[in-house]
């Protein structure tokens, strides 16, 4: 049960990725319905010359910088904790939580937590590089003519996959908190397990950002038919913020 608590975060986690594509087929996720907008964004932005787009970017990069770098740090602080297994298991028996936990159920447990955080680390400096990429195609843009749809497409969909690793990398923390919960009973790690996949699929499918989005997407896809632009709904999605 103690194994099966620690790597039950990380098999939901992996789950959950594998599920979505599906279920996205039936009804779009709040991700895709954001994608729809980052086309909108970038297809007024080929028609501008204003400053707001790079500080736009600029924002969405410093966010992400700053979930990287703190991931390096908790990296480092579990690393750390190794050198202090004996202490923690003492702290654990101290607190009379009935949770029997020898040193090699909490050193397999603080690997699964490095496992959590690498990820979402490599997730969030690969969303970075993206975003840097998408930052560089924006300012290649020519205002002298229009910008073809291919090149609008092409770099919506380097936007989209940026956000789609900033995401991966944001899930990571949601399933770092049922691991944590795993010192106090592998029960109560399940337990919030269910509850973080529950709160993220309602977040995506269910909430009132999930509606409100929908309901812009609908009214700009709307407009943008009466006066013959071409809508930013496509067929082809992916994950976003």
């Amino acid at each position: 049960m103690t194994l099966f608590a620690s790597l039950f975060p990380i098999a939901c986690w992996l789950l959950y990725n594998y599920c979505v594509p599906f279920v996205e087929r039936r009804q779009p996720s709040l991700s895709s319905i954001m994608t729809m907008q980052r086309r909108r964004w970038v297809a007024n932005a080929t028609r501008r010359e204003s400053p707001l787009d790079a500080i736009l970017s600029g924002n969405l990069m410093q966010s992400v910088s700053l979930l990287a770098s703190t991931s390096v740090l908790i990296i480092l602080a579990i690393f750390a904790a190794f050198g202090a297994v004996p202490q923690l298991l003492e702290t654990l028996n101290s607190l009379g939580l009935g949770h029997d936990v020898d040193t090699a159920a909490m050193q397999i447990h603080l690997l699964v937590l490095i496992a959590i955080f690498v990820s979402s680390f490599f997730a969030f400096t690969l969303s970075l590089r993206q975003f840097n990429h998408f930052c560089i195609m924006i300012g290649s843009i020519s205002h002298a003519e229009p910008a073809s749809e291919d090149e609008i497409e092409a770099i919506t969909m380097l936007n989209a996959l940026a956000a789609k690793n900033f995401n991966n990398g944001i899930r990571a923390y949601y399933f770092a908190v049922p691991a944590v919960t795993w010192f106090v009973s592998p029960w109560m790690a399940i337990g919030v397990t269910v509850l973080t996949t529950a709160f993220i699929v309602h977040r995506e499918f269910f909430s009132s950002a999930h509606r409100l989005a929908a309901s812009v997407a609908v009214i700009a896809s709307r407009r943008e038919q009466q006066v013959g632009v071409k809508p930013a709904v496509s067929e082809k999605r992916g994950g976003g913020l």
